[in-house]
Formats: structure tokens, sequence, C-alpha cells
């Protein structure tokens, strides 16, 4: 399977995707949009992942290769590619199918757990995990669910945390592909969005829980592979 990625900025990069991808024996291209670089036509990838970014949707004043990434991830939809939206991406995704992306009433910063939907336990990419799972988030933003599609999972914070359309598009408002590399790097480069609230954890904390890394790439692999195989039982 090819697998193609887009990258928002430097510190958020394909992490423990790459990790599957390489077990897999998929092959890994990329387009770093920050860097200049083009995007690909939509019949080179079978698999599109969007990445994070701190950047907002509509930033296309400061970003302008929003609305050709937009273009292309609402053709990768329209031809029945396997897209999977993390964070941004996601909100990329609920965009390009028609939904609204605005604030959230939380800003979301830290290890928090996440709960699967009656519909998410039922069916879909999330249905094999557990019930209530940890997650790493770090958003201000949220999306509606688009029409047409289902919302598997939810937060305290954030109810809109998964989304799916059909059986080829996932979008995941948190962060499952996050390295303790990965992590490290927010800190360092996104510091400044740690303002307090009640779901805004302390770097303190957030270290404490680095062993949820493990937990958190095992159930990556497990929704990365039911993507793979198309597996959405149902929806």
């Amino acid at each position: 399977m090819r697998l193609h990625y887009l990258q928002h900025v430097p510190f958020e990069d394909l992490a423990n995707v790459a990790v599957w991808a390489a077990r897999r024996g998929h092959a890994v291209t990329g387009t770093r949009l920050f860097a200049g670089e083009r995007l690909p036509a939509v019949d080179t990838f079978d698999f599109l992942v969007v990445l994070g970014g701190p950047m907002n949707v509509d930033q296309h004043g400061a970003y302008p290769w929003l609305a050709e990434e937009k273009r292309l991830l609402g053709e990768a939809i329209a031809r029945g590619r396997r897209v999977l939206g993390i964070c941004l991406g996601a909100q990329l995704a609920a965009q390009a199918l028609g939904a609204r992306v605005m604030p959230n009433r939380h800003r979301e910063i830290g290890w928090f757990p996440v709960s699967l939907t009656a519909e998410g336990q039922a069916a879909g990419f999330l249905k094999d995990l557990p019930p209530e799972f940890p997650a790493f988030h770090w958003h201000g933003d949220t999306f509606e669910i688009p029409a047409g599609a289902v919302r598997l999972a939810g937060s305290a914070a954030c109810p809109a945390q998964a989304f799916q359309h059909g059986r080829s598009v996932l979008g995941l408002q948190f962060h499952l592909e996050y390295s303790h590399q990965s992590i490290a790097e927010m800190l360092h480069y996104c510091r400044d969005e740690m303002v307090g609230g009640a779901y805004v954890q302390s770097p303190e904390e957030i270290a404490d829980r680095h062993d949820a890394v493990g937990e958190t790439e095992g159930l990556l692999l497990q929704i990365l592979d039911a993507m793979q195989d198309r597996c959405a039982g149902g929806l």
C-alpha cells in the first residue's frame, strides 16, 4: 500500500504511524507543506494521513497552502481513498465534509481519557479498542460531526473526539501517534499555549504519564490495521 502524509510543521511528523508502515511494508511518501513542497496527485497514493499543527483551518493568509491542501483532501475523500486526519488533520477532514470547525469550550492539553460512544463500540475503526483509553491531547479547536458521519468517541473536555465517514475516512482529535520525542517537541515549541485551565496539565503532569506512550502506540496499530483492511464493521 502507498501511504502519503501531509505535514504542517517540522515538529509534528508521522511518529508511530511510520513505525506501523515500516512493519507492514508499506511505501511512504510525504509533503512538508511548511517547506513549500508540492502536493501529489490523488492517484499516487492509497492512504492519506493528515497530521496536526498549531494553525487554524482558516488561516489562509498566513498559510496559503491550506487552500490546495483542502482541495486535495476533498478529492481524496471523493475518490474513496483511506484518509486519517489527526488533530488539525481531523478538523480539515471535517471541514472538507461540510462540517464547521470552531473553538472548543476548553483548551485540552495533556493526558486525558477518551471514551467510545455506543456507536463507536459497536462498529467502525475503533470498535476493538477498550471502551475508555488514555490519549494525548493538544488542541483548542473542535469540529462538528459531518453529515453522514458517526461520532465514535468523546472526552470530558471535548465531546467530538473521533468521527468516521463511510468506510474510508477517520478523524481523531486526539493523538495516539505521538512518541516520547513528539511530546518533548510539543512541550518545547508550543509551551506558550499551556495557559491555565481545567484541562491543561503542567509539563510535570505530562511527564508523569510517559508510560502511556507504549499503550497508545498499541491502540494506534489496531486502528491502522483496521483502516488497512477496511474492517469498518458495518458503518
